[in-house]
């Protein structure tokens, strides 16, 4: 016991050498058992049934989890703050609240339950990944074919080419929007770096009535999440290592077809196994090449994306 009388952090009480966490070992609950069913029960009427049923989940789950670990008002309100500094650092710049889900793995354990139950329907697009939270809107648009890089950034130059196509039929998807942003070499993206111009490595391109697109970016680079928030605090209290592996972001939207949020991933790289948001799929894993007679460009990549119809036919 401390010197102000709380228990230290982790402590877990015990009555004759054994474990208490909330219930006694005659199964009776040490807390007011009907309180959990009393909030659940407040909801009113009108409330949507999915609303309804994912709150109560939510609250049954928090309550018992609080009853479980025994959480103090000092921890308690140590979590609060956690949640309060990253609501306050977040701007249309930087989603320090994604952040400190993606730590914990949250947004992608929804990413792969999202995927899970679009393959269950039969459908099968390019897989989807994190959005992240450095990802900002109203990227500049390029013609087909220019580079995104504003700046004369020292990082590897990579053409990124390939197709938009119907995953059922194969076909060629004219003037999807594709929405690409990745860090530079420094491995911050432009809204950490004030030496970087304003959205640079950052553009929309919208592909060719054969589907195809083409651009000049950077090859990706690893780089540590922001250490300096709540996202980082966490991981430092967890021991964990701060690293993504390099990657380039992608939005891929196309009118009659379901938007794709997704990333791909440079095989090189050392934490390729090892992602510190866990966001790494097998598919999403690619191979840049050596590319020659090219003054623009050391390497290039061709993928295509797979996009499925809203109304493709073989969903059930």
């Amino acid at each position: 016991m401390s010197a102000n009388g709380e228990q230290p952090v982790g402590h877990v009480p015990q009555e004759n050498g054994l474990r208490i966490n909330g219930d006694t070992t005659n199964g009776s609950s040490r807390f007011d058992p009907d309180f959990t069913d009393s909030v659940i029960n407040a909801t009113g009427p009108k409330t949507n049934p999915r609303v309804k049923s994912v709150v109560a989940s939510l609250i049954r789950h928090m309550h018992d989890f609080c009853r479980e670990n025994e959480i103090t008002v000092t921890e308690f309100m140590a979590g609060v703050d956690m949640l309060n500094r990253a609501g306050q650092m977040s701007d249309e710049k930087r989603n320090e609240g994604l952040l400190l889900l993606d730590v914990l793995g949250i947004e992608t354990l929804v990413d792969e339950i999202t995927h899970k139950v679009v393959s269950e329907a039969h459908d099968l697009p390019t897989a989807t990944a994190v959005l992240g939270p450095f990802w900002r809107k109203d990227a500049p648009i390029y013609k087909m074919g220019e580079s995104i890089v504003q700046n004369s950034d020292d990082g590897e130059r990579a053409l990124v080419h390939g197709k938009a196509l119907d995953f059922d039929t194969g076909k060629p998807i004219a003037n999807a929007e594709i929405d690409v942003w990745h860090t530079g070499s420094n491995g911050l993206y432009e809204n950490q770096d004030p030496s970087q111009p304003d959205m640079n490595l950052r553009g929309r391109f919208y592909t060719n009535d054969d589907g195809s697109y083409h651009f000049y970016c950077l090859r990706p680079t690893r780089y540590p999440i922001p250490l300096d928030g709540p996202g980082g605090q966490l991981l430092e209290l967890l021991d964990r290592h701060p690293y993504r592996p390099a990657h380039i972001h992608f939005i891929l939207s196309a009118e009659g077809y379901k938007p794709l949020v997704t990333q791909i991933f440079d095989r090189r790289d050392e934490y390729i196994d090892n992602d510190t948001v866990f966001a790494v799929k097998d598919s999403l894993v690619v191979d840049f090449k050596q590319r020659n007679g090219d003054e623009k460009a050391e390497f290039e990549l061709e993928y295509d994306f797979r996009l499925v119809g809203f109304g493709a036919a073989h969903r059930k």
